[in-house]
């Protein structure tokens, strides 16, 4: 009898590998089992994102995302993948306090989902919780230039690297996440000639993931709602792959015209006695 052979599922160091070999990291966003099954064939990883609140709950921001939202979506991410790394974001409020703050919380998603790593906002402030937290055995990914979560202080959902000194910060952000151990730094919102400097620099070794950034990265990420055209608004950074919500709409009014005229349920649709 022929045994099947399940392959073994991403980790954090196997984007490392990627970068070597000059290989694109893929990378989308999921917060469902169904639509993670759907990545999981494609995707070096999945993230988990606190994007949810505004993708899933009509939020306005990120800000009102609970550490135990993160946790209930990443398990259900997890049922529905058997290949990606599962990164799971760190909400706001679960991680700034403190590094033992950011430790006992990134441990519980860890242990509570199952996922592989978790992400984290902030750049060279936040390094020494990077660090903290490598050294005891959570894979850390960054995220740096707009960070969703610092939207109030940013003043808006605005692009970075626009002057010399938002350059100057944001190369310093990425160098520091960089040296503190971080597996990988997604790169949002930041004008391309910047993200590729930093992409391209030496000293940044760990894989880059854009988002809004450069083509040079070494990878890209796109919350799946916004490029399968779901969302009523998405930014300038995605191409939109497809169009599923005109799909959606003609589906249910398909659905409401067949109700309304009896065509459904049809016969076939019902059970019969035995």
């Amino acid at each position: 009898m022929s045994q099947v052979v399940q392959s073994r599922r991403f980790v954090a160091l196997d984007l490392a590998k990627r970068k070597a070999e000059g290989r694109k990291i893929i990378a989308l966003t999921a917060y469902h089992a169904h639509t993670a099954g759907i990545l999981d064939p494609h995707c070096d990883f999945i993230l988990v994102g606190d994007s949810l609140g505004m993708v899933m709950h009509g939020m306005e921001s990120t800000l009102p995302v609970t550490l135990e939202m993160m946790i209930v979506q990443a398990q259900a991410v997890m049922r529905g993948t058997q290949r990606a790394l599962i990164v799971v974001d760190m909400p706001f409020g679960s991680y700034e306090a403190s590094r033992e703050q950011a430790f006992l919380n990134a441990a519980r998603v860890l242990k509570e989902t199952g996922a592989g790593a978790i992400k984290m906002e902030g750049g060279a402030r936040f390094a020494e919780t990077v660090a903290f937290l490598t050294e005891r055995g959570v894979p850390v990914m960054g995220h740096i230039g707009l960070t969703p979560q610092s939207v109030n202080t940013m003043g808006g959902f605005k692009v970075q690297g626009r002057s010399g000194e938002s350059e100057r910060r944001l190369m310093e952000d990425a160098r520091a996440i960089n040296d503190a151990g971080a597996f990988a730094i997604v790169m949002e919102g930041i004008v391309e000639p910047v993200a590729r400097a930093i992409a391209t620099n030496a000293a940044i070794t760990t894989p880059t993931i854009g988002i809004g950034a450069s083509a040079h990265c070494d990878g890209q990420i796109l919350v799946l709602e916004d490029m399968l055209g779901l969302s009523d608004r998405a930014p300038k950074f995605v191409k939109r792959f497809g169009s599923l919500r005109a799909h959606i709409e003609a589906a249910v009014q398909d659905y409401v015209d067949d109700v309304r005229s009896g065509r459904f349920p049809a016969e076939e649709h019902t059970y019969r006695p035995l």
